[in-house]
């Protein structure tokens, strides 16, 4: 699994509060946490509403600081992201695009006759697609526009999208499904998610965040923003590799539980 630690960003309460003091030392302290319980990528969110150019530098620069993991720089706005690669020493993601607006013709340019990676949202200017036919139709419109400028399926994470099964009760069976799908089509792709949506307006959130991460991987996702610092969820990450066939002779688990990435089970 490609696990894209999520805590710097600003929309998360502790870490917009430690941004609007300008609290590098705990910035840095969560680049080191989620570096070492093992992200391959560290997300980088200013959630700002004044400064963003500046608060992103000023972020990237206390990730660089304290850990080579690379970056992946988030924002709304697409030519923020694009701003943002040039503060980074080596390629990162871009999180993200989708068939909104003129989101492709900012990012995907930009990001051509590199290694940069990029997030693909199924969404459009209509919103989230209700069925998994509609979400593939914007799967072929995506992977065509990436074709267009070299960029290959390697380098695209793809978001089936994610809501609340308190709304939706054909949440995960509909991302299940498109997931599956795109990976016949396109097995090199990646498949990734935000954990949390599922769980939106509910109780015990952690329960369902956690079920909806096995289920997801069953489908074929290998790639998942979520907090690297939740021992249980990453020992439930490694645990599920391993009975998916997906760590040879189980080295991936032992080595993690080795190095304390997960407690033991209770």
């Amino acid at each position: 699994m490609i696990v894209i630690g999520e805590k710097i960003n600003g929309s998360i309460p502790s870490c917009g509060q430690a941004i609007a003091r300008r609290d590098g030392d705990w910035i840095r302290g969560l680049a080191r946490a989620q570096n070492d319980a093992g992200a391959l990528y560290l997300d980088c969110c200013a959630s700002v509403n004044e400064g963003e150019l500046e608060t992103m530098h000023w972020l990237i620069g206390l990730i660089q600081d304290e850990s080579d993991t690379p970056v992946c720089v988030d924002s709304p706005d697409p030519a923020m992201c694009v701003k943002a690669m040039d503060f980074c020493k080596k390629p990162g993601i871009v999180n993200s695009v989708s068939l909104e607006g003129n989101k492709i013709d900012v990012v995907f340019p930009a990001i051509a006759g590199t290694k940069w990676g990029c997030i693909a949202l199924l969404s459009g200017d209509d919103g989230i697609p209700r069925s998994a036919a509609d979400r593939l139709r914007n799967f072929d419109k995506l992977t065509a526009r990436a074709a267009q400028y070299g960029i290959g399926p390697e380098r695209l994470y793809i978001d089936p999208l994610v809501e609340g099964v308190a709304t939706n009760q054909q949440s995960l069976l509909t991302f299940a499904e498109t997931t599956r799908e795109i990976k016949k089509l396109c097995p090199d792709i990646h498949i990734t998610s935000g954990l949390s949506n599922i769980s939106f307006g509910l109780p015990v959130r952690k329960a369902l965040n956690s079920s909806f991460l096995c289920l997801a991987m069953q489908a074929g996702m290998d790639s998942a923003i979520l907090d690297p610092t939740n021992r249980d969820l990453m020992g439930l990450m490694y645990a599920t590799e391993a009975l998916l066939g997906n760590d040879d002779y189980c080295l991936e688990y032992i080595g993690a539980y080795r190095e304390g990435l997960f407690g033991p089970v209770k």
